[in-house]
């Protein structure tokens, strides 16, 4: 059979999908396909196929390397694969086996930018048909199996910030191939601080507007282009989608981004805190709510002209599940914040959380509750996020966090709309501190099972490794002279 009947994903809808691709690629005379699959880091990795052999593809799959799974955010491999079980304690591992790509072709489109490009998104299995237990995607599918059985919906809107830089000089020489390669050296495209200002737009169009063609030309739900507050700073915004898509969406814009700014000169990226003088960090601030999927009606919105004692404008429902995600904050920070760079946004009485707290109208909380009674709007607003995080685990470890707190009855406590400086759990202030917490963890090794906690630990331990054995231009600047 072929790996995609053998993974009981072949039915008549499947193959309807499968259909309609093939004749979108023979219709708009596309020569290649690019299938890809988000790795750990949400990066998105894969093969380039000719078209004959990308419809195979959808049917029988197509081989990668396992290791891509296996790599740091330097792109180095942490675990030994060449010893019994691969590092891992797992046999398909060894010796740097394959695993299979299966594309999804619900999530075929044409790319805008590249000639004659197809794209599709891909689960992973290993050869046999058995999911990959490490595949961020299927992860996610599982906590979105727990709503489904509870006959519930994760509906998500995205705000992310980036920078975006004039390209001064790519670093392409023989000696900037390290791993990782020298940055790019890059020059701004606004000086900021103008937040909203539209000045400020109108000198970052010439970048922006390519970007925004393209996103739109995928089909993405692009809300609005904005200038942030930090020079070369900008956010763009989507309206919510349900289930998959808003992961899906989100590996895409990023690669989207990144892939149509090189090819206008620019370079964007995502780093949270870039090491450009007078840089201002970047968020991901995720939406999220919960609907019923029979009456589609929002499970968090409390009914017209009611609130609770303390004036929250949430359904018990929404209430509880808050209370989740601020009762596992400390330990599903590796998965908002995954990053090294990333805990130097988190600092108190600024636009970033430094504690698992709540507010209605208090940019400075963790998660902002907008809405209210009536509002079929309402929702929660995470800013804990960085626009790094893979949207698979973030999403994922929101919906297990939330529903734990459903499923115990959890309080979110008092607001912090009044007083600003309300006491709270902190949030972890180093990724080390973060990896402790995870690993800590009784409720997420359960939600998504120990071994693949573990495995993502190791991951992050050895980025932090590699960040301690190097030296800082903090250290030479506060030694080299002084003794």
């Amino acid at each position: 059979m072929s790996l995609a009947e053998t993974c009981g994903l072949w039915g008549s809808e499947r193959q309807e999908q499968a259909a309609r691709v093939a004749r979108t690629i023979e219709e708009q005379g596309i020569e290649v396909v690019r299938l890809s699959f988000p790795d750990q880091h949400g990066v998105l990795r894969g093969k380039t196929l000719v078209a004959g052999e990308a419809v195979k593809a959808l049917r029988a799959g197509c081989l990668a390397t396992s290791t891509l799974l296996l790599k740091d955010t330097a792109h180095r491999t942490v675990f030994p694969v060449f010893s019994a079980g691969g590092g891992l304690g797992l046999r398909e591992f060894e010796g740097a086996a394959d695993l299979a790509m299966l594309p999804d072709p619900a999530t075929f489109r044409v790319l805008p930018w590249a000639e004659r490009t197809g794209f599709l998104l891909c689960d992973l299995f290993f050869r046999d048909g058995r999911p990959f237990p490490f595949d961020g995607r299927g992860l996610y599918r599982k906590a979105l199996a727990r709503l489904a059985e509870q006959g519930r919906d994760f509906v998500a809107g995205i705000e992310v910030e980036f920078h975006l830089y004039r390209m001064a000089d790519p670093r392409l020489a023989p000696e900037d191939a390290t791993q990782p390669g020298r940055p790019p050296e890059v020059g701004l495209l606004s000086k900021g601080y103008q937040y909203l200002t539209e000045q400020r737009y109108d000198q970052m169009a010439p970048a922006l507007d390519p970007i925004r063609r393209a996103v739109l030309a995928l089909g993405l739900p692009l809300r609005s282009v904005e200038v942030e507050f930090g020079p070369s700073q900008c956010e763009f915004t989507f309206a919510p989608t349900t289930g998959l898509e808003p992961a899906d969406l989100m590996v895409l814009f990023r690669s989207c981004v990144k892939q149509v700014a090189a090819r206008h000169g620019y370079h964007a990226t995502f780093m949270c805190r870039p090491q450009i003088a007078n840089s201002f960090a970047s968020g991901w601030h995720l939406h999220q709510s919960l609907r019923d999927r029979d009456s589609g009606r929002n499970l968090f919105m409390a009914p017209e002209g009611s609130a609770s004692e303390e004036g929250q404008p949430l359904s018990p429902l929404g209430r509880h599940y808050l209370a989740g995600l601020l009762h596992h904050a400390r330990a599903a920070a590796v998965f908002t914040t995954p990053t090294i760079n990333g805990y130097k946004r988190y600092r108190g009485y600024s636009l970033a959380p430094d504690r698992a707290i709540w507010a209605c109208d208090n940019r400075g909380v963790m998660v902002r509750v907008l809405g209210g009674p009536g509002d079929p709007a309402t929702r929660l607003e995470n800013r804990a996020g960085e626009p790094l995080a893979n949207p698979y685990l973030y999403m994922a470890s929101q919906i297990h966090a939330g529903l734990d707190g459903i499923a115990r009855g959890l309080e979110p406590g008092a607001s912090a709309d009044a007083p600003y400086e309300a006491e709270a759990p902190l949030l972890p202030k180093s990724l080390r501190e973060a990896v402790i917490a995870l690993h800590d963890s009784a409720f997420f090794r359960d939600a998504f099972g120990s071994a693949f906690i573990d495995y993502y630990l190791r991951i992050k331990s050895a980025e932090i490794e590699r960040f301690q054995a190097e030296v800082t231009d903090w250290e030479q600047r506060e030694y080299f002279d002084l003794f």
